[in-house]
């Protein structure tokens, strides 16, 4: 908590949590100084007011069915949640995210529900040694991004890009990233 709330202290304004209980410790200390997104693997079942209430932006949505449950969840709370969608760039079945091929449809009907608006796309890629091995992931991301971006969907913003993490940000800025993930590139590793 003190490393966070140093960082936020000399200029972060976005907080990245990979798990709601580390949200709950540090968002109301950064409440109002620093947006707070979720950014790890979202499980339906943790889609509740108490949850959402910590989050800014959900950057890791990956079905239909999460977002319905935000949806839900958002309409009882009066509020509208921004999203990404997140994409399984390296087609890895153990990782969460929706293929390359299925981003378009998704993106779709998810813009059909009234209380969640996606604004962009997410990808973590493989988990590679050489940062420039990620490049190829990065780029078939953007390339859904800019082709959602130019087919003008109605209620989908096409604003951020994240990708790119503390060993991987330099090409996903090349790529495009508009959002880095710099964790163990702040803070410790867990």
């Amino acid at each position: 908590m003190e490393s966070v709330m140093e960082a936020v202290e000399a200029g972060i304004r976005f907080l990245g949590q990979n798990y709601i209980a580390d949200a709950r410790r540090v968002g109301p200390a950064v409440r109002g100084q620093a947006a707070m997104h979720f950014i790890g693997r979202l499980r339906v079942h943790d889609v509740r007011a108490s949850s959402l209430s910590l989050f800014d932006m959900i950057q890791s949505v990956d079905s239909l069915e999460a977002a319905v449950r935000i949806d839900r969840v958002c309409s009882v709370m009066g509020r509208t949640m921004p999203v990404l969608i997140e994409v399984n760039s390296g087609r890895e079945p153990q990782k969460s995210g929706v293929l390359p091929e299925s981003v378009e449809s998704l993106v779709r009907r998810v813009s059909l529900l009234g209380n969640v608006q996606v604004v962009g796309l997410m990808t973590m890629g493989p988990l590679l040694h050489e940062a420039s091995h990620y490049r190829p992931y990065f780029a078939e991301t953007r390339r859904l991004f800019q082709e959602l971006r130019h087919l003008g969907i109605p209620r989908v913003l096409m604003n951020h890009l994240s990708m790119g993490t503390s060993n991987s940000y330099e090409v996903a800025i090349e790529e495009g990233s508009t959002m880095v993930r710099i964790g163990t590139g702040i803070f410790e590793s867990r």
